[in-house]
C-alpha cells in the first residue's frame, strides 16, 4: 500500500514563500520520479515540476526560476519549495510517484492560496 502525504500549504502574500513536503510510505523507492501537479478551479491538472532517480529536475515554464524541487531518499520526501509567489500559482498541490505511466500514485493534495 502506498501513501503519499502532502504538507506545507496554506495562505500568503503575493511575493512571499511556501515549502510543500510530500512524504512517501509503502513500496516507493528511490527509482520513481517524484513531481508536484497543480490544479486551479476550472482548469485542468498541469505538472509543476518533478526530479528523477538520478537527480534531474524538470519545472513548468511559469515557474521556472522561481521555483525548487528536492528530494531524500532516505527519507522517502520530496519538496517544493516556491518563492516568489503569485496570484496565479493558487491551486491545490499534488504530489506524485511514478515509476511508470501505469504505475504511479497521487497523493490527496494541498491548498495553495496567494493573494495579492
Amino acid at each position: 500500500q502506498v501513501q503519499l502525504v502532502e504538507s506545507g500549504g496554506g495562505l500568503v502574500q503575493a511575493g512571499g514563500s511556501l515549502r510543500l513536503s510530500c512524504a512517501a510510505s509503502g513500496s516507493i523507492s528511490s527509482r520513481y520520479t517524484m513531481g508536484w501537479y497543480r490544479q486551479a478551479p476550472g482548469k485542468q491538472r498541469e505538472l509543476v515540476a518533478n526530479i528523477n532517480s538520478g537527480g534531474s529536475t524538470y519545472f513548468a515554464d511559469s515557474v521556472k526560476g522561481r521555483f525548487t524541487i528536492s528530494r531524500d531518499n532516505a527519507k522517502n520526501t520530496v519538496f517544493l519549495q516556491m518563492d516568489s509567489l503569485k496570484p496565479e500559482d493558487t491551486a491545490v498541490y499534488y504530489c506524485n510517484a511514478r515509476l511508470i505511466l501505469s504505475i504511479q500514485y497521487w497523493g490527496q493534495g494541498t491548498q495553495v492560496t496567494v493573494f495579492s
